[in-house]
């Protein structure tokens, strides 16, 4: 997807979530996890819909698993939200209702 980043390292986490200005949602997947294929198509849709308001960062844990542990994410999908590079909401699991909520609340 064009206004979704995949990073697997701490410098491309510290320059793409950390050093940005704004809201970032850091999605952290594995290809194997079900319900993080079943939120993905929600976190797409909403990558797209909120472009340029809210930037959507993806860690696959199997690649990226420093950055997993580094955040203490413990079950996939986690779903961070950062406002100016501080974490600011966790959602674990797929809920897509609040995800939506989230969104539009930090698009602000």
């Amino acid at each position: 997807m064009a206004n979704i980043t995949e990073i697997t390292t701490a410098q491309e986490f510290e320059s793409e979530v950390k050093s940005e200005k704004g809201a970032v949602l850091v999605d952290f997947w594995a290809s194997w996890c079900g319900p993080c294929k079943m939120i993905t198509p929600v976190v797409d849709k909403l990558a797209e819909e909120y472009a340029g308001k809210i930037k959507v960062v993806k860690v696959n844990v199997d690649e990226g698993g420093d950055l997993a542990g580094q955040m203490d994410v413990m079950g996939v999908p986690s779903l961070i939200f950062f406002q100016n590079g501080e974490e600011v909401k966790r959602i674990v699991g797929n809920r897509p209702d609040e995800l939506k909520a989230a969104f539009a609340e930090y698009a602000k």
